[in-house]
């Protein structure tokens, strides 16, 4: 798509702006048929599912931590250093911002409280079909240690010899998980969110996925916690004519080779400064080793649009709402400031959004299809209940109980009103 987007036809703003996550009846269909077989069969369904989906016959549902301290052991030295570095440099970051406890006083002896209380389990799912993802696996299972969380459960697809890839293993002992399963897709989500024979039920599920895994968390989602609906990647690349276009095509297209659905998107602004990042965009595609990918994202859901001003830049870029936002326009901070629809910003050139993607410390595990107007991205927030407390003593309570006797007899509820009244005369 390109163009001006002041002239952009409703179509084409429906496709920007309508992202669903959930949208296929056949995939819905196909989830709901997985959950039930997981909650009636339990671990039978899981080995059943694996060998009809993966291909492989499962001896053992969880895979033995030696084979864990082995992959890690293997790893070669510079992945093992990279993840090392990126395990270091999420915890730091989740460790700074992990929330505490705090009371107020909101009149003289009512004191409320609230307090954050780490999950007894989790579950975390890391990919393993088009790509594998060792990062997902640090994403979702370090700040949940972080915060404290008292037992985390990996699962990931089983490859040809019936394990998990080993770097997701070696990820998974960097990580300090608990248990890892060779389990994959909708199955995987099922057993995490109901517990089979071997599998634990956990209280939240977190990570991304295909459809299926998308879905699936969905489905289960009235009866565990999830991190948010995901599906495919996104980038959104606010530029002007200071920006480097080749750089800007670098951007898009790394994001693009994820999926074939993947969103990317450049709002330029200023007249006549898109016509050079069209052309290195252009470049860049028939250069991309994942051309294929590349090409289908940018047809289907990808180009560069033309904003008059900042302003219209900034107001298409919130209604988009998308997981990544890469910000290269001369006061990047006051365009930072402006933006309320975003899983994660990006500012300045030499803020690629590769690096977050691995190694700044921000998490990747982000909200997409539009969702980012109202969910966030993974933190050890997402790791944690609160316990709200109130103490109210002799003093206050009886300065409470009339009022709250004439709202309780307003509501039609004389026995809280005769609770409240006990105190009036103490």
């Amino acid at each position: 798509m390109t163009g001006r987007i002041g002239e952009m036809a409703a179509d084409v703003r429906r496709r920007l702006l309508e992202r669903t996550t959930s949208g296929d009846p056949v995939v819905r269909g196909r989830v709901a048929d997985i959950i039930a077989r997981v909650r009636r069969d339990g671990d039978a369904a899981l080995r059943a599912l694996a060998s009809e989906l993966d291909r492989v016959a499962l001896d053992s549902l969880e895979v033995p931590r030696a084979h864990w301290a082995q992959a890690l052991d293997r790893l070669a030295p510079a992945l093992r250093r990279a993840m090392e570095r990126a395990a270091r440099n999420i915890q730091t970051a989740h460790a700074a911002f992990r929330p505490g406890a705090q009371e107020i006083e909101t009149e003289r002896g009512v004191v409320v409280g609230r307090r954050p209380d780490p999950l007894r389990r989790v579950g975390v799912y890391a990919p393993g079909g088009r790509a594998v993802y060792p990062s997902s696996v640090l994403m979702g299972a370090v700040p949940a240690r972080v915060a404290g969380v008292g037992e985390i459960i990996l699962c990931s697809p089983p490859q040809r010899d019936g394990m998990p890839d080993p770097a997701v293993l070696a990820a998974a002992a960097l990580a300090g998980v608990d248990r890892v399963f060779a389990l994959g897709g909708a199955g995987a989500i099922a057993a995490m969110a109901y517990g089979t024979e071997s599998v634990p039920r956990v209280d939240r599920i977190v990570g991304p996925g295909n459809a299926y895994v998308a879905e699936a968390k969905l489905q289960v989602s009235g009866n565990v916690a999830i991190d948010s609906p995901a599906g495919p990647s996104e980038l959104l690349i606010i530029c002007d004519g200071t920006a480097d276009a080749g750089l800007v095509a670098r951007e898009l297209v790394a994001q693009a080779e994820h999926d074939p659905d993947t969103l990317v998107v450049a709002i330029v602004i200023g007249d006549g400064n898109a016509a050079p990042v069209e052309a290195a965009l252009a470049a860049a595609i028939a250069a991309a080793q994942r051309q294929s990918i590349v090409a289908a994202a940018v047809n289907a859901r990808g180009g560069v649009l033309e904003a008059s001003d900042v302003e219209e830049a900034i107001a298409l870029a919130n209604e988009i709402a998308a997981e990544h936002v890469l910000i290269v326009c001369t006061d990047a901070a006051t365009v930072l400031e402006k933006l309320r629809g975003a899983g994660t910003v990006f500012v300045g050139a030499t803020s690629s959004v590769a690096f977050g993607d691995y190694m700044t410390g921000a998490n990747h595990v982000l909200p997409t299809g539009g969702l980012a107007r109202c969910y966030s991205g993974l933190s050890t927030l997402d790791f944690v209940r609160w316990t709200t407390y109130q103490r109210v003593d002799r003093a206050a309570a009886q300065r409470l109980a009339l009022d709250v006797a004439a709202f309780a007899e307003a509501e039609g509820l004389p026995g809280h009103a005769a609770a409240a009244n006990a105190w009036s005369a103490t």
